[in-house]
């Protein structure tokens, strides 16, 4: 049995990190959209510029939970950050395409539209990091 967290078997290690770290960017990123809109009453009218502002603050705060919280990475910050903010930027430009469409022409409420994209990124996220963004630290383990 592959042993996961300090040599006591079972579940837990790097898998169990990541879940932890998703769940707190999932709850950043799905509270801090909404709230912007809320605080700023500006931005409900600039709705992609608040998305723009969220999707910013939310990839630098998901990277120092998955480098620092969940692989454990030493060095590598230009690439992995690379890498990372890549997975991040194909979601974000198909978030941006679509936005405008669901909010304008169909009524979708952007906070529902935002939801449906972080489920999107949670389905695969893991397997991006796991196997290209942090890949050194996943051989290591």
């Amino acid at each position: 049995m592959r042993r996961l967290t300090g040599g006591m078997p079972g579940i837990g290690g790097r898998p169990l990190r990541f879940l932890i770290a998703g769940g707190v960017n999932t709850l950043v990123g799905l509270t801090f959209y909404p709230l912007l809109l809320w605080a700023m009453p500006p931005m409900r009218t600039h709705y992609l510029v608040a998305l723009g502002i969220a999707q910013i603050t939310c990839l630098l705060f998901a990277f120092t939970t998955y480098k620092y919280g969940v692989f454990r990475t030493r060095g590598n910050v230009v690439r992995e950050f690379g890498t990372f903010s890549g997975f991040y930027l194909v979601n974000y430009a198909a978030n941006w395409a679509v936005l405008p469409l669901l909010v304008e022409i169909v009524g979708v409420h952007p906070s529902v539209v935002q939801t449906g994209f972080t489920l999107i990124v949670i389905a695969t996220s893991w397997l991006w990091h796991s196997r290209v963004t942090f890949r050194a630290a996943e051989r290591a383990a």
